[in-house]
């Protein structure tokens, strides 16, 4: 099971075109600013089975974007699971993490994530005119794109 907070369709500020959040629960971080602090409980929100989540996902239609709380913070094993059974289903994934990708590269669940956003949110670096991220020392990494060795970022179309 994975904890969750929320799951929202039709949002346009986590990504691209119209996209359904995935907010879990429970995040260690605690950055200072954070604009969603009840998502820090472990013990917020409720659990829902994969197939439940997917089955959400379906009903709407929408790219999906993981955010939180800190979704890497999640059971590996079935953040990886969730991540595969929508990819299969062709739906582009982003996912938002307080991690750097440096210290998350072996997460086994970014083989299917297309977009990292990453980066602990830092309060004094807050920019509200960045596009998909809140503060400048976050990454919009195009995963597909990159390597261990050779990071390239996305790159907005519009």
């Amino acid at each position: 099971m994975l904890r969750i907070l929320d799951i929202v369709p039709g949002t346009s500020v986590d990504g691209p075109g119209l996209r359904t959040a995935i907010y879990f629960a429970g995040c260690s971080h605690n950055c200072p600013g954070c604009h969603n602090p009840s998502s820090h409980d472990f013990a917020g929100g409720r659990e829902m089975t994969i197939e439940d989540i997917v089955s959400v996902i379906e009903d709407y239609g929408f790219n999906v974007t993981y955010s939180g709380g800190d979704p890497l913070q999640q059971d590996p094993e079935l953040l990886t699971e969730l991540s595969r059974r929508l990819t299969e289903c062709g739906y582009n994934l982003w996912c938002y993490t307080g991690y750097n990708y440096e210290h998350v590269i072996c997460h086994p669940a970014l083989k299917y994530i297309d977009v990292l956003v990453d980066g602990p949110f830092i309060e004094e670096q807050r920019d509200p005119s960045l596009i998909f991220k809140g503060s400048v020392n976050q990454r919009l990494i195009d995963l597909k794109m990159s390597t261990r060795d050779d990071i390239v970022e996305w790159k907005s179309d519009f």
